[in-house]
């Protein structure tokens, strides 16, 4: 059991990294660098990559855990990085918080800190147990809950991986059917719905078991990239209709009908299945073992996906700083590239330290 888990491979943080920098470009509001990310070419955004990327590698690395140490030493791992995450976004929290109100205090209702200056004790007590959040945080509670019960989700994965990924996609077909959510505060329910991007995680943990064996000859197949090639242009032309009046009349009435909503709090479909057209193609396009993922241009990827959590507080701090400079000096177009390339260049430098300062102390499991 755990004895098939494959080493990290390091096009995992490759993507994770990449996801980290269009994550900062598009955390900044208006900014024209955000075309260079997935958000604008169809259903999917940077959100699914880091999910499914998630799901692998905490499974990856876990699975070592257990293999080698038992289960206590796996609980004792996913428990304190869930407190680990749950302290980076309270940290976060007041970061933001004090920014704004030090900073720029018009902001506060954009950034969605403005209900902590009004109702700083309710606000920092609903925070404390997840339910009010900051924009730009969402994600972090969600990933909280899901270290919390890794543990013995990752034990039924390795002995009942079927069975486990069945569970896990009925329930995210209840999501769908019957809107299933944790409420948040003071409106609104949570962003990221754990209930539902579950589903996503534990594709990647079923990918990593047994997955990758059985669904590998299909999923590199000829038919199946054509497919998912063929869906994700159809997403692209769609994605398009949203920014241009002439494409948009093109979409048949009844078409809106049937994919509209597209929703992302829980996770659509139509955003799953662009996703995994995306991952495939993506699968056959990118070989393991790519010169190009050592090379200087993508090793700061690479850094920054071994150093996700940290950099993606970092990100969102210097995205805010990033919205801030925009709004009082210029918001151009150079403008907005030269804050963009500035971002990624510092978030690249400061996970290049922290590998540097990780790698002389004792080594330790970091995921997000």
């Amino acid at each position: 059991m755990g004895s098939n888990i494959p080493d990290r491979d390091i096009r995992l943080d490759a993507c994770r990294g990449i996801a980290l920098w269009f994550v900062f470009i598009n955390h900044i509001p208006g900014n024209i660098c955000s075309w260079l990310t997935l958000s604008h070419y169809g259903f999917s955004d940077t959100t699914e990559v880091f999910m499914f990327v998630s799901g692998l590698t905490c499974t990856m690395a876990y699975g070592h855990v257990f293999r080698s140490a038992g289960s206590w030493a796996t609980i004792c791992h996913t428990v304190r990085r869930s407190w680990e995450i749950y302290s980076a976004f309270l940290l976060l929290t007041l970061f933001l918080v004090v920014a704004v109100h030090r900073m720029d205090a018009d902001l506060a209702d954009e950034v969605n800190v403005a209900i902590v200056l009004q109702q700083p004790g309710e606000a920092l007590s609903r925070a404390a147990i997840l339910q009010y959040r900051p924009v730009n945080t969402d994600v972090l509670p969600t990933f909280v809950l899901f270290h919390l019960v890794f543990a013995p989700w990752l034990l039924l994965l390795l002995r009942w991986p079927n069975a486990t990924l069945a569970a896990s996609a009925l329930l995210y077909g209840l999501v769908q059917i019957y809107g299933w959510n944790f409420r948040g505060w003071p409106t609104n329910d949570w962003y990221f719905n754990p209930l539902a991007w579950q589903f996503l995680v534990t594709l990647g943990g079923w990918w990593v078991v047994v997955g990758r064996w059985r669904l590998m000859a299909f999923v590199t197949s000829r038919p199946m990239i054509v497919l998912s090639a063929a869906y994700l242009i159809w997403s692209l032309a769609v994605a398009m209709s949203w920014i241009s009046p002439a494409l948009e009349l093109a979409v048949p009435q009844f078409l809106k009908g049937l994919i509209y909503p597209i929703n992302k709090p829980d996770l659509d479909p139509l955003r799953l299945l662009h996703f995994l057209a995306l991952a495939i193609c993506i699968t056959n396009l990118v070989p393991v073992h790519w010169a190009a993922l050592r090379s200087s241009a993508l090793l700061g990827a690479v850094r920054c996906g071994e150093n996700s959590l940290e950099i993606y507080c970092v990100g969102v701090l210097l995205s805010l700083a990033a919205y801030i400079v925009l709004r009082t000096v210029s918001d151009g177009a150079l403008a907005q590239v030269i804050v963009s390339g500035t971002g990624i260049a510092l978030l690249t430098v400061f996970a290049t330290l922290l590998t540097g300062f990780t790698g002389l102390a004792a080594p330790r499991i970091r995921l997000l």
